[in-house]
């Protein structure tokens, strides 16, 4: 029997593909972070090598991006994605190779992952918002539950090796090319240039949406570069507060506490079940898993018709988890077990993915259809922005806190 799937479903499994194949890769790096670099080594080394290529991407995009096709955009990611896992698995195991020669395979995975989502944001002002930027944003999120578990599953429970498993990962960046040629709808790939001067004297959003152009090349509507630059920076500029400002501080607070911050939230391994909680290495990766689990839950909430607008609060309330996370690693307390402290990394993500999802939404909703695909890709590199300054206040916050515990008897932090 031949099953008909609709278009709305192709678009949203479409962008869910897009979405779980862009971030899986990022996250899969983050969780192997203590594999790749050792007890010794801040990982905040692996988070700014698996974020600042995507970070100056994303920044250069604006300018330059609208010159590229999307499907030599697709192909290009493809590539630097597969070949940056295949260096990446290297850097693991028995014949590992040098730290450098890691961290370049990192960087190219991360300047897939930058281009990525620059590239599928930008493509989701040419789809229904419900389908395209829901399904992305569940993808993402899908990332982070999906790569954490299997990577926890297979070197925890299963006692893969790393290098393995990512070597096994390197193949999963090919879904694109079934996503993007195959399962996307195709009514919409006929034309070659945006018609953007029949979008702005479309009279209303009710026929806006039977307007659906292509989405494979934008031309410059400035012929004079440093006039296109300026254009650019002022288009950029009212995105700033309401929308770039607030991302980029949750992810700050979240990311200080990832991976500057929670390396070091350890209980005596005895205590700890032995099924989950073989070494000490073991409670990172937990924490990993349960923190993609809240941000999996929170970037599908709109899927089922939830929206969340104030912005600056999921700010505040994610400094507050900081703050927290802090005095605890300083003091051991409040919480003198692992239980009450697994709840709050996984709140902790729950505020990262309500803060993630709900900003797009409210650009689609806020900002002009003329400006649309402009302003998603712009607004992407407010979270990236956010994890490059945590990278940077965790190269140091780690060993700090680290050898602040040592100071009271607590070396768990240098233990493997």
């Amino acid at each position: 029997m031949q099953v008909i799937i609709s278009d709305e479903r192709r678009i949203f499994l479409s962008f869910l593909l897009f979405g779980l194949i862009n971030n899986i890769l990022y996250v899969v790096i983050l969780s192997a972070a203590i594999d790749l670099v050792g007890s010794s080594t801040p990982k905040a080394v692996v988070l700014l090598a698996d974020i600042v290529p995507a970070f100056l991407i994303k920044v250069v995009a604006p300018f330059v991006i609208h010159l590229v096709a999307y499907k030599a955009r697709l192909w290009c990611l493809v590539a630097l994605s597969v070949v940056g896992m295949l260096i990446v698995s290297t850097g693991s195991g028995a014949n590992a190779g040098s730290v450098g020669f890691t961290v370049f395979g990192i960087c190219l995975a991360s300047a897939s992952a930058g281009l990525g989502e620059i590239t599928f944001l930008s493509l989701t002002h040419f789809y229904n918002e419900k389908y395209s930027i829901g399904g992305f944003s569940t993808g993402t999120g899908a990332a982070g539950l999906l790569g954490s578990f299997v990577f926890m599953v297979m070197t925890n429970t299963l006692s893969i090796s790393v290098r393995l498993v990512l070597i096994l990962f390197a193949v999963v960046p090919l879904g694109f090319l079934f996503a993007y040629f195959v399962l996307l709808p195709s009514s919409i790939m006929a034309k070659d240039v945006v018609d953007y001067e029949r979008l702005e004297t479309t009279p209303n959003d009710s026929q806006q949406e039977n307007v659906i152009p292509s989405t494979f090349l934008v031309e410059p509507r400035e012929t004079n570069f440093i006039a296109h630059i300026w254009k650019t920076v002022d288009d950029i500029k009212p995105l700033v507060i309401p929308f770039m400002i607030p991302l980029c501080s949750v992810y700050i607070s979240e990311y200080v506490i990832n991976q500057g911050v929670s390396p070091t939230l350890l209980f005596p391994i005895e205590d700890l079940p032995k099924w989950l909680f073989s070494s000490y290495r073991d409670i990172y990766v937990v924490y990993g898993f349960l923190y993609q689990l809240g941000v999996f839950i929170s970037r599908s909430s709109t899927i089922w018709g939830f929206r969340f607008k104030h912005l600056y609060l999921l700010s505040i309330l994610q400094f507050a988890n900081l703050l927290l996370t802090v005095v605890q690693s300083l003091y051991d307390l409040p919480f003198t077990s692992i239980w009450p402290l697994l709840v709050l990394i996984f709140y902790e993500g729950l505020l990262g993915g309500c803060s993630y999802v709900n900003t797009f939404m409210s650009v689609s909703e806020q900002v002009p259809i003329q400006r649309r695909e402009f302003s998603m890709g712009c607004v992407g590199v407010s979270d990236s922005f956010g994890i490059v300054i945590a990278g940077i206040i965790n190269m140091g916050l780690e060993l700090k806190l680290c050898d602040l515990q040592v100071e009271r008897g607590r070396e768990w932090c240098r233990s493997g």
